[in-house]
C-alpha cells in the first residue's frame, strides 16, 4: 500500500441528538473531523500508510482529536503541537425540506495560526507516494496559502502525486479570493476533485443545463467543465460529485471520472441520509485508494461512488466502512438485509 500524506484543520464538531436544531438542544455531542482528516481516516481503513499533518493545542482537548485519529490508525507523529485553540463547528441536521447547516467557530485557531516553521516537508514527505490537501485549507488565511504553496512545491520536486478538493466555502472566503488563491495552487495539482458547485464558485466554469436548486444535472455539462479544468489547469485526472437533491433526506449520487480526454460516469444511487456531513471527503478517500491501487478508470469512479453512498449512512464524519464492503456494494450488494 501506498504512504499518504494529507494536510489541514481538525476541528470539535458539536452537534444536538437527531434531528434537533441548535435552538433545541439541552446537550451536543461531540466528535472529531475535517475535510483532510476524513480522508486520511479513509485510507487508513483501506490499509494505507496514512498521514495526516496539522497543528494542535497543547491541551486535553488537542490530545482528544489526535486520539480520534490513532483510533483509526493515522499516523499522527507530524502533527504540531501548539497555539491556542481548536476550530469547532456546530451541525444541525437537516430533514424533509429544511437543510442541513453547520456553523463555523475556528477562528485563531492553531492551525489558522501557524507559522510555516511549523512544517518540515522535506521530513513530512520521505518516502511519501502521495499528497492531498483541500480549498479549505488556504481559506483559513494566515500563513495557510503559502504553507500550501511551498508544502505542493516540495511535493512535486519529489515526484509525489498531488490531490486536490476545492471545497469551496462560502463562509470562509469569497469567490475572487478563492480563484486568487487556488488558480495560484492548482499548476501543482495532478488530480482535482470536486462537486457539482465548486468549478463555477472558485473558477467560474459553469455546467450547462444544470439547476442546483431544483436537483437537475446534466453529465453532459459536467463533462465540459471537466475538460476546461483540465485544459486550463493541466490535470491528469478530474472527479466530480453528482449530487441530484430530492430533499435533505433523500439525494440522488453519482460521479464523474476524467481523465485522458475520456468521461466515465458510475451508476447513480438513491440514497437516505443518516449524515451526509463527510461524504464528499469519504469519495475524495476512496478515489485516492483506487487511483492508487491503479484500478482501471470505470473501477475508480464506481468504487468512490459507493464507498460515499455507504459514508451517507454513517453518523459523524468519518467513513468507517471496509473495502470489502464497499465491493459488496460495486457488486450490486444493495438491499441492505441482514449480513449473517
Amino acid at each position: 500500500m501506498s504512504k499518504i500524506v494529507t494536510f489541514g484543520e481538525i476541528m470539535l464538531r458539536l452537534n444536538p441528538e437527531g434531528y434537533r436544531r441548535l435552538v433545541q438542544a439541552d446537550r451536543l455531542e461531540a466528535s472529531y473531523a475535517g475535510g483532510e482528516a476524513n480522508v486520511a481516516v479513509s485510507l487508513a481503513n483501506y490499509g494505507h500508510e496514512s498521514l495526516y499533518v496539522t497543528k494542535l493545542p497543547e491541551n486535553e482537548v488537542g490530545q482528544s482529536a489526535l486520539n480520534s485519529l490513532r483510533r483509526y490508525g493515522v499516523d499522527t507523529s507530524r502533527i504540531v503541537r501548539g497555539g491556542s485553540r481548536i476550530g469547532i463547528y456546530f451541525v444541525e441536521k437537516g430533514a424533509s425540506q429544511r437543510p442541513s447547516k453547520v456553523i463555523y467557530d475556528r477562528a485563531h485557531s492553531s492551525i489558522a495560526e501557524a507559522s510555516g516553521e511549523d512544517f518540515d516537508w522535506e521530513t513530512i514527505f520521505d518516502g511519501a507516494d502521495w499528497f492531498h490537501f483541500t480549498g479549505i485549507t488556504p481559506a483559513l488565511g494566515g500563513n495557510l496559502p503559502e504553507i500550501c504553496l511551498s508544502a505542493c512545491k516540495e511535493a512535486k520536486n519529489r515526484g509525489i502525486t498531488v490531490s486536490c478538493d476545492l471545497n469551496y466555502r462560502k463562509k470562509l472566503w469569497s469567490e475572487e479570493k478563492a480563484c486568487e488563491i487556488m488558480s495560484g495552487l492548482m499548476p501543482y495539482v495532478d488530480v482535482c476533485i470536486a462537486n457539482e458547485e465548486d468549478a463555477a464558485s472558485v473558477f467560474g466554469i459553469h455546467a450547462e443545463q444544470t439547476d442546483i436548486l431544483a436537483g437537475t444535472l446534466s453529465r453532459e455539462g459536467y463533462e465540459k467543465v471537466a475538460g476546461q479544468l483540465t485544459e486550463r489547469f493541466h490535470f491528469q485526472s478530474v472527479a466530480i460529485t453528482l449530487r441530484g437533491s430530492i430533499s435533505a433526506n433523500d439525494n440522488l449520487w453519482s460521479g464523474m471520472l476524467y481523465t485522458g480526454g475520456q468521461a466515465y460516469f458510475s451508476k447513480e444511487y438513491k440514497i437516505h441520509i443518516v449524515d451526509r456531513v463527510g461524504g464528499g471527503d469519504s469519495f475524495g478517500g476512496a478515489l485516492i485508494h483506487s487511483m492508487a491501487k491503479k484500478r482501471s478508470p470505470q473501477e475508480t469512479i464506481e468504487f468512490a461512488v459507493a464507498a460515499s453512498c455507504l459514508k451517507h449512512t454513517i453518523e459523524q464524519d468519518f467513513n468507517l466502512v471496509s473495502e470489502k464492503e464497499v465491493l459488496a456494494l460495486m457488486q450490486g450488494n444493495a438491499s441492505g438485509r441482514v449480513q449473517r
